[in-house]
């Protein structure tokens, strides 16, 4: 349906999010709430009314679609059988294993069902959902088909109110997390090569999205035991894997009443613990909201879930999580960078895969569904101001100055997202509270006072935001300004329409300008149902009038929309006029009294009065204005005004239409069509704005229009106008189609005659599409005809001899391209004439504008279950004229045609004058139009049609007729694929009587027709064949002639329709409420579903001969040499291919043969063409399933690819993998459950035609069906190894390029479970990776890969296909180990092992007890492996081994060490490295004839002396294939191994490191120690870990790789690396390294060492959970310092401040001071940036603020400097837990006041105001006061940038507080810095005597000067913290006027600084000057200019 395609990309609606966030995109449909949603459905089962049960639906629909069609529809029984008869044939087609084919095409039938907004009873839906559930996660299954299965199942569970969770359906969350394992928990599988690692992550993410809600909660406590096990932060990557999981699979339904610890409070503070195991992660924060979210929305209608002021949430959980939407908002602070660190979110790896697209799911939307599904009135009683509104409110007002347009920045789009998204939720929520369908208890529903609240919070932000300067901000805003308005009209109307009055009138800039024009269009529909304010609607119209201006194209854009909206909201009827129903005294009933007498209709004056009132209102009142109508005027003299105001429309028209009229003459020309510029955007703009306009006139204004544009018409000729003014035509005539074909009809077929007969226009041939001046009237004048008689209806009828003749007179004896014009002109009317569309257009029914309307009918809301719409049926009189048409001008090209190719043609075919071809081509122009023009009249099954259909008797025994082809030859062509398969078709009220004579000659007509195209065809391809136009004219002919039956589809009907519907409909959605459109759209949209079930009704049909004739005319033309003619070719193939089955196996042969004849000759064009028609289009996939055509087609192709044409290489290039999917083997197998299956098939049936009665019936069709599949997929196996087997040979001897196009197939064919490879396959691999060629090489050696991890796959699989589909790996090496969790010590004892080599088991998995033990974990045994091979698999590895001689390996090596091509390549090439180990592997069995000892001379040689790089990449990959392989080998080889790698391995690292051979051995540690047991590795471990440092040594390179590779060691090991110590004590000891290169490794090592010390092996999951509940909401502290580790930082700390105490001051060289600082910042800098940066909290306040303090003074040495700088500013940033902060706090004002250095005073404010920012939700108010009476004292400190910066933060700390601590702390600073200036009066100077030379001024005028200045920079502080706020706040101007007048004439800095004060807040004001001024009295901006000269302030 197009409906669900054509979705507005609304983030939300692209998931209705559960619960309904997303806003109804569908019709009429939209998402209802989570579980705790219709309450009332699970009492009683079936909720009352049992066919809305039985419909599965919770809510009916809103829009009665099949009641309004004008024909009788099938009846819903008709419609269910249908269903049940689809579902029997997908049973069918599933049980025999047919999906490519046959599931597939059911699957879509369904949903082409179901788009006609058909319903599946609930029975039905159930058991689709499960059964595509489990087929999308089927293994076996193609991918392709999986994912259309998955895409079904998201359509089956899309919407929320057909199924309800939990109680109609659960889902098992198991199968699809096994799916997802693979993907995210990799280390889990024993090998990567499994079934399901191909599958697409997005798909399987997409379907936890729509089976969360299904999931059970009763499960929760299984998905924590299965998921919780594999979080460890020491890898972090299975950390952000567990949160992902979470996030996609928690179901966060209300738990079952009984159950208390499945309530979300239980397991919350485990999830609060979780959260601050990862610190500073920007995803971790956003999935936990995602996951609060979803739990918040969930549980809001279930009573036994408990809810508070902060929903289901505590005060400390709330205030946590505001604290994070502050950081992800990444609001920039001071100069505080951000918040993350983006080495933390590095480490997630793979759980990126987890991620859900931040497109659709903006955090934003996460942080809005949190907090309006948390409000309730509870919100209200909170005293503490710690609820979810009040710390809205404090969010809002923290960050309200980011919103104003001056202010942008990164942040811009997230805060006005966010603003968006809050306010569509509390709309939704509240039309659904109100409507009744969101089931809410009580106390928790949305109030009249929350509302207010909520709206008054928002306002101010809202109204910066509409001005902003970024396009999706600006719309964002608008959007929300229209939901607000929604929800408190008389709060936001007033102030919107403050803003916008001036704007309107042009007093501020244009920019300003559209956003109220954008802003009015968004709020007409509001106006105009609001008492009083809708008064000022006209007015408003009035004042868009200057708006549509030819200068200003975007503006006339917004105009027009703003135009067209108050159309669609009000009847521009003149009230004043109206008739008024006066109640009759006779019988007490209405009658209409229509009062003519002058005083009833005062015109407009009463109206133009009272808005001048207002207007000047607005101005004197300011943006504050509060105006509430309802109360001031009373019902009739509002009425009154709004009917006095209605009188001026006349006006509005006449002058709409002028301004119209003259921007259609000053368009530009059009420079070509669909360039999208503006010009275009407003042609397309004014039928939009024209139709409900016209729609929505009175009579007697439609007539003033009428006439308008008629004189318009005919005295002007506007060429570039045409299209637009033609739109209007069409606009005005369907309105009223009587009225205006009797205006235009007459006048424009005489002006016709006029243009031919006397100004001879049209009378020569034209070239190109240039119109001649002398055409130019004649074209407007047909085109303005063509359109005036499209979908106007039958009154066209009155005329028809006169557009007949003048039809026939205009083909008579016009030329060129008016011709177009003409028969488009025809082809217009016959679809007015045959085709069933609304011709209603009207705001109202018929009956309501009978009886009048008042001003009741404003903004009136139509129900869509009670329209009256009127519809165009053809009638008999239109279907003759019709007919006639048809004949006469269809008759006439047709014989025109016939002459042209005769050789008796009147015009000759000269080879000179273009004139034949002309001809020709316009004769099929009409041809083809005239078919589209009456395609409504075709039916598809008509005889002449096609030749059979599926509604034929004998349908069945042709089902089954291709049976007896099993035995004669086996069929490898795909099944089905000729096939007519069974349709089901639904009355669309077809107009003609089947079998009637009108019927007969249209169908005979078509069939005539095709026949002339066949013979134009062939006349051309003999002999015209490079007449381009001519075959471009004859294709498009051709595939109007195959498509348009029924319905035009070569004019893409339906999907106009749809688009300009939905574009229409935009504007008038709103969260939570249900087509609440005006009354034409809804009309339009009945329209649309007639259309779309024409469209339904057209499949596929059975090819007729002529059919075939055809479609092989097309393809012989898809391989024309000219471009142009292949290509239309090519387009009209592609669209009759698509529209007649049995096409494609009949067009294959035809274009094979083309292609290889083509390859014969060299012919470069026609080669392209075959290639393009066989591999781009729809024919790839058939020729791929069809085994009698794919040997062919892929010979062919390796033909081609040696073809040297660029052109086609590329083409080659691209379809190349088409081809090697033809060459994939199939599916064999799929594993599913047959219940489920079962469980689809229907109950009942009664329906005469059908498959099967009985399931048994079913099952006997099966076996049959099944074989034929069977027998056909080995046969097709089988020709494929014998075209592998051809193809091999082919290799041998060919050229690189074509060898490496064909082995890629080779590869594809022959790579099979079965049987692994054959034997030329294996032979060509092995050798093939020691080819000379570089790009072979590659290519083998990937392959060999592949086979050699076949082999080990399928030895772990058991040999079995079914287990490697099923995944079902044992590896015999694999032991399960007991946990003794219970045990004290358990956890030590396990680490313990890990520091000694001799192992019984090997643990490779880091997360075992990390985060809490299970009862058992995975181990290895150790020893050889015990893997065995079969028969099969070990004659293969016998096979590859006999290749593999010494010679085999030195050539190998020898390759390995070249220097690569490219820089990119240059580094540790794994597959080399893997080659090798396989190499070494087969050795070890004894299978090669190269021995170990041959390996190790090899290796020896190829490292040479090592001088060369490359020498040493070589070295590495191959002694990490020895190392690596040889953990499987028996004891004695493996030590060969060892003694010979590490001896090597030792000596290199210890002497031969470079920087740039460093890279190589990195890898190779990373790769014998990662993600292993460190015991496998344990002498090169164990040997790294004892390295200390040497302090005599000079060599620093080496000495930094070691602990570089020490480092990586620590890493990869994390928390099994117990090594630890003597490493840590040796660091320490030696922290003032003289070399930078140690240092930095030093430091970075030392953080990894002390991040991997942390674990918390809880023993089991209910110990975890209980120990967090205990600790409190938000769980226990993670990364607590040990003692060990506070005792290690103390003592570092104590030794620096004694190696700086000892220090000289201003040395210049190196001291131990400066040494040890740096490598104490680097390690202090890594540990900062990581997630465990939590654990050095406690050491902030006392040991690190001093020192960092002390160090940035060292100016000496810049770089420490620097660093320090760098640490220093991460402190504020770093999350503290409620209350932690208070020690910090303590010591940054304690520096504040105390520190001796002014810099470090001036350093310290930069923390404070990050501190006060980060933790505004956190901080007590103790806290925050004193960090106010810090900052306000030092603004008297003695050093002046001290005191600019305190006044800098001090204005920042003011703005971001929550109102009211804000209000109390500006009167109590203002009267503080009030007292500060009156009690320090300014000195008199002394005069200075003649000879005491300058004054020096004493302490004590020092100290006034300073407290004086302290006042001055305190006011401008709390001046410059409300910079936008317009008008400013009422306590500033006195603030202002105080400076001005005591202070400015201060001499020096303190009266500089009143000036700068002063002068700034004049700039940053300049926008709304006009406005703030009014705030000031006069004698205020008297001091204020004083200071200031006069013009500045005037």
């Amino acid at each position: 349906m197009a409906g669900e395609s054509a979705q507005h990309d609304r983030i939300s609606e692209l998931i209705g999010h559960a619960n309904g966030l997303g806003s109804g995109a569908d019709d009429s449909r939209a998402t209802s709430p989570g579980v705790g949603g219709g309450r009332a459905l699970m009492d009683g089962d079936d909720g009352g009314d049992p066919e809305m049960a039985r419909l599965g639906r919770t809510r009916p629909r809103v829009f009665p679609y099949a009641r309004y069609l004008p024909y009788e529809t099938e009846s819903p029984e008709q419609r269910e059988k249908d269903m049940d008869e689809m579902i029997r044939l997908l049973y069918i087609s599933i049980k025999s294993g047919d999906f490519v084919t046959g599931a597939v095409h059911w699957t879509k039938e369904i949903r082409g069902w179901m788009s006609l907004k058909f319903d599946l009873t609930r029975k039905q839906r159930i058991s689709l959902v499960e059964l595509y559930y489990q087929l999308a996660l089927a293994p076996g299954l193609d991918y392709s088909v999986a994912e259309r299965f998955a895409s079904m199942f998201m359509v089956l569970t899309k919407r929320k109110h057909y199924l309800r969770p939990g109680k109609d359906l659960t889902l098992d969350w198991r199968p699809l997390f096994k799916e997802i394992k693979i993907f995210v928990l990799p280390s889990e599988s024993s090998t990567q090569n499994t079934y399901s690692s191909k599958r697409n992550i997005r798909t399987l993410t997409k379907m936890c999205t729509f089976a969360q809600l299904f999931f059970d909660p009763k499960e929760i406590p299984s998905m924590m035991e299965e998921f919780l096990p594999y979080y460890s932060m020491s890898f972090s990557e299975h950390a952000h894997v567990v949160l992902g999981l979470f996030n996609l699979m928690l179901p966060t339904a209300a738990p079952p009443p009984n159950e208390p610890e499945l309530l979300p409070q239980s397991f919350a503070p485990t999830f609060f613990h979780l959260w601050s195991t990862i610190n500073r992660s920007m995803m971790t924060d956003s999935r936990f909201l995602d996951i609060f979210s979803r739990h918040a929305r969930d549980c809001l209608g279930s009573e036994h879930v408990p809810f508070g002021p902060c929903g289901l949430f505590t005060e400390e959980q709330s205030s946590l999580i505001f604290t994070a939407v502050l950081r992800l908002l990444e609001i920039p602070v001071g100069q505080a960078t951000t918040p993350y660190s983006a080495t933390v979110d590095l480490g997630a790896g793979n759980a990126i895969l987890l991620e859900r697209d931040p497109r659709k799911h903006p955090v934003s939307h996460s942080i809005a569904r949190w907090i309006v599904m948390s409000i309730s009135p509870q919100c209200l009683e909170a005293t503490n101001g710690k609820s979810v509104l009040h710390q809205l409110e404090a969010l809002l007002q923290g960050v309200e100055t980011f919103f104003h347009p001056s202010n942008s920045g990164t942040w811009t789009k997230p805060i006005a997202q966010l603003v968006y998204y809050l306010a569509d939720f509390f709309v939704m929520r509240w039309n659904r509270e109100q409507s009744g369908e969101y089931d809410i208890p009580e106390d928790r529903k949305l109030n009249a006072e929350v509302k207010r609240r909520f709206v008054l919070c928002m306002r101010d932000v809202v109204f910066m935001g509409i001005y902003a300067k970024s396009g999706t901000a600006m719309n964002y805003s608008l959007s929300t300004l229209q939901s607000l308005a929604s929800l408190e009209p008389t709060l936001i109307l007033p102030g919107a329409l403050q803003r916008i009055y001036p704007a309107m009138q042009g007093l501020v800039e244009v920019h300003r300008t559209i956003s109220s024009i954008r802003a009015l269009q968004m709020l007409s529909k509001i106006i105009s149902r609001t008492k009083g304010f809708r008064c000022h609607l006209t007015t408003l119209l009035g004042l868009a009038l200057p708006g549509v201006d030819a200068n200003d194209l975007d503006k006339t854009m917004h105009s027009l929309a703003f135009i067209q909206a108050v159309c669609y909201n009000i009847p521009l009827h003149d009230l004043t006029k109206a008739p008024q129903r006066v109640k009759s005294e006779l019988n007490g009933d209405y009658e209409l009294v229509d009062h003519g007498s002058p005083s009833a209709s005062g015109g407009t004056g009463l109206a133009v009065e009272w808005i001048t009132a207002q207007v000047s209102r607005f101005e004197q009142e300011g943006p504050g204005i509060d105006i509430d109508y309802a109360t001031e005027l009373s019902e009739e003299d509002e009425e009154a005004i709004l009917k006095s105001s209605t009188a001026g429309f006349s006006e509005f028209i006449i002058s709409f239409l002028g301004r119209v009229f003259t921007l259609l003459q000053n368009l530009p020309d059009a420079a070509r069509v669909k360039s999208g510029s503006p010009e275009e955007n407003v042609v397309n703009t004014l039928p939009a704005t024209f139709s409900p306009l016209l729609a929505s006139l009175s009579p007697e204004l439609y007539d003033i229009a009428l006439e308008h544009v008629a004189r318009f018409v005919s005295k002007n000729v506007v060429h570039q106008a045409r299209d637009a003014m033609a739109f209007i035509c069409n606009a005005l005539v369907k309105i009223s189609p009587k009225k205006a074909l009797a205006r235009l009809l007459p006048e424009l077929i005489s002006s016709i005659r006029t243009e031919i007969g006397e100004n001879g226009a049209g009378s020569t041939r034209t070239t190109g599409s240039e119109i001649l001046p002398r055409d130019r009237a004649l074209v407007w004048h047909v085109s303005l005809l063509s359109m005036c008689v499209v979908h106007v209806g039958s009154d066209v009828v009155e005329f028809q001899d006169d557009l007949f003749s003048i039809a026939n007179y205009m083909q008579d004896t016009c030329k060129g391209i008016p011709l177009v014009h003409v028969s488009n002109f025809v082809h217009h009317l016959l679809l007015n004439l045959t085709v069933t569309y609304t011709m209603d257009y009207s705001l109202f029914n018929k009956s309501e504008l009978e009886k009048g309307l008042t001003a009741e009918s404003w903004g009136r809301i139509a129900d869509p279950t009670a329209l009256e719409i009127q519809w165009h049926v053809p009638q008999q009189d239109e279907l003759a004229f019709a007919t006639r048409i048809c004949e006469a001008q269809g008759g006439r090209a047709l014989k025109a045609l016939n002459e042209l190719i005769s050789d008796t043609a009147s015009i000759k075919r000269d080879g000179v004058g273009k004139d034949w071809s002309d001809e020709v081509s316009r004769n099929l122009v009409l041809l083809r139009l005239v078919i589209s023009g009456v395609s409504r009249l075709f039916r598809s099954d008509d005889g002449t049609v096609t030749p059979f259909t599926s509604e034929d008797d004998g349908f069945n025994d042709r089902m089954d007729t291709d049976g007896e082809s099993l035995d004669s030859a086996v069929d490898l062509s795909e099944p089905d694929e000729g096939k007519v398969r069974r349709a089901f078709h639904y009355p669309t009220g077809y107009p003609l009587e089947i079998g009637s004579e009108p019927y007969e000659a249209v169908h005979n007509f078509r069939r005539t027709v095709g026949e002339t195209l066949h013979r134009v065809h062939e006349f051309l391809v003999k002999n015209q064949e490079d007449d381009v136009p001519c075959f471009n004219s004859l294709y498009t002919a051709y595939k109007s002639w195959f498509v348009d039956i029924g319905i035009e589809r070569s004019a893409h009907v339906l999907d106009r329709l749809t688009r300009l519907l939905s574009a229409d409909i935009h504007p008038f959605k709103f969260s939570g409420t249900r087509k609440q459109y005006p009354r034409p759209l809804l009309v339009r949209r009945a329209n649309l579903y007639h259309f779309q079930r024409l469209r339904f009704n057209e499949h596929p049909r059975a090819a007729s001969e002529l059919d075939k004739t055809l479609l092989l005319d097309l393809a012989n033309s898809s391989t024309s040499v000219y471009t142009d003619i292949r290509r239309t070719a090519q387009s009209a193939g592609e669209q009759a291919i698509k529209s007649i089955i049995g096409a494609k196996p009949l067009i294959i042969p035809p274009l094979l043969d083309a292609l290889e004849d083509a390859l014969k000759k060299g012919d470069h064009p026609r080669i392209k063409g075959a290639m393009f028609s066989l591999l781009f289009g729809s024919l790839a996939k058939p020729i791929g399933r069809n085994w009698n055509y794919a040997p062919r087609m892929i010979k062919l192709f390796v033909e081609v690819s040696e073809a040297d044409r660029p052109s086609i290489q590329k083409l080659v290039g691209q379809s190349s993998f088409t081809i090697q999917g033809m060459t994939n083997a199939m599916d064999r197998m799929v594993v599913f459950d047959e219940a489920t299956l079962r469980a689809i098939w229907p109950d009942e049936n009664s329906s005469a035609r059908t498959v099967a009665r009985t399931i048994e019936d079913a099952d006997a069709l099966v076996p049959a069906k099944r074989d034929k599949i069977q027998h056909r997929r080995t046969g097709v196996e089988a020709r494929k190894s014998e075209l592998a087997a051809e193809l091999i040979e082919m290799v041998k001897t060919s050229h690189w390029k074509k060898a490496s196009r064909t082995a890629v197939m080779v590869i594809g064919l022959d790579y099979r479970f079965e049987s692994i490879a054959s034997h030329g396959m294996l032979e060509l691999v092995v050798k093939g990776v020691i080819d000379p060629h570089p790009q072979l090489r590659t290519l083998y050696a990937t392959s060999l890969n592949a086979i050699f991890s076949l082999i080990q796959t399928r030895a772990l699989t058991g040999h079995k296909y079914a287990n490697y589909l099923m995944d079902a790996q044992t590896d015999p090496n694999e032991v399960i180990v007991e946990t003794r969790r219970a045990e004290e010590g358990w956890t030590d004892r396990y680490l313990d092992a890990f520091a000694k080599p001799e192992a019984d088991v090997f643990i490779d998995s880091d997360f075992p007890g990390w985060l809490v033990w299970q009862k058992t974990m995975r181990g290895y045994q150790t020893g050889p492996s015990k893997l065995e091979y079969d028969e099969l698999e070990q004659k293969v590895r016998k096979q590859m081994g006999s290749y593999i001689d010494r010679h085999w390996l030195s050539t190998y090596f020898g390759y390995m060490k070249q220097e690569p091509k490219d820089q990119q390549a240059d580094r540790f090439r794994m597959h080399s490295s893997m080659i090798v180990a396989y190499a070494m592997d087969l050795m070890a069995d004894g299978l090669t004839v190269a021995t170990f000892e041959d390996v190790k001379d090899l290796a020896q040689a190829v490292y040479g002396d090592g001088s060369d790089k490359h020498q040493h990449r070589a070295m590495a990959e191959i002694l990490a294939a020895m190392i690596s392989s040889a953990e499987d080998f028996k004891v004695e080889l493996k030590e060969q191994v060892w003694d010979f790698a590490f001896p090597i391995l030792r000596r290199i690292i210890t002497d031969g490191l470079t920087p740039e051979n460093l890279g190589y051995w990195t890898t190779l540690v990373t790769l014998v120690v990662g993600g292993k047991d460190p015991r496998r590795a344990w002498p090169m471990v164990d040997w790294l870990a004892g390295f200390r440092l040497d302090m005599d040594t000079n060599a620093a390179f080496k000495e930094s790789s070691k602990i570089t590779l020490l480092g990586l060691v620590v890493g990869a090991c994390g928390w099994h690396f117990r090594l630890e110590k003597p490493v840590v004590q040796d660091f320490l000891k030696h922290l003032d390294h003289p070399y930078k290169g140690v240092r930095e490794v030093m430091g970075t090592t030392l953080a990894a060492i002390f991040r991997t010390r942390y674990h918390e092996s809880w023993t089991d999951i209910p110990t975890l959970m209980a120990a967090q509940r205990e600790a409190g909401s938000v769980g226990t502290r993670p990364y607590q310092p040990t003692e060990e580790f506070a005792g290690i930082v103390k003592e570092v700390f104590e030794r620096l401040e004694v190696w700086r105490k000892e220090r000289p001051p201003g040395i210049q060289t190196p001291t131990p001071y400066t040494q040890a600082s740096k490598t104490v910042l680097l390690w202090l800098d890594t540990s900062l940036a990581s997630y465990d940066c939590t654990a050095l909290v406690p050491f902030f306040p006392d040991n690190f603020m001093q020192q960092l303090l002390h160090m940035m003074d060292i100016k000496e040495d810049p770089e420490l400097q620097g660093l320090a700088y760098h640490v220093f500013r991460h402190l504020p940033n770093i999350p503290h837990r409620p209350n932690e902060a208070s020690s910090f706090v303590a010591s940054l004002i304690r520096i504040g006041k105390e520190a001796t250095s002014w810099h470090q005073r001036l350093r310290v404010l930069i923390n404070i105001q990050v501190v006060y920012f980060r933790h505004l939700f956190l901080m007590p108010v103790e806290q925050a006061d004193a960090l106010f009476a810090c900052v306000r004292g030092m603004l008297r400190d003695t050093q002046l940038e001290v005191r600019l910066g305190a006044a800098a933060t001090l204005g920042g700390m003011v703005r971001c507080s929550p109102v009211a601590f804000r209000n109390a702390k500006i009167t109590e600073l203002k009267t503080h810095f009030y007292g500060l200036l009156s009690n320090n009066p300014l000195p008199k100077r002394a005069k200075a005597g003649p000879g005491t030379g300058t004054n020096t001024p004493t302490p004590e005028q020092n100290q006034v000067v300073l407290a004086r200045h302290a006042a001055v920079l305190g006011l401008g502080a709390l001046v410059a913290a409300f910079p936008y706020t317009s008008p400013p706040p009422e306590w500033l101007p006195e603030v202002l006027a105080t400076l001005a007048g005591r202070a400015a004439g201060d001499p020096g800095v303190v009266g500089k600084s009143v000036k700068s004060i002063l002068s700034e807040f004049k700039k940053t004001r300049q926008d709304t000057w006009v406005i703030d001024v009014k705030a000031f009295t006069p004698e205020q901006l008297e001091d204020l200019e004083g200071v200031l000269w006069k013009s500045y302030f005037a």
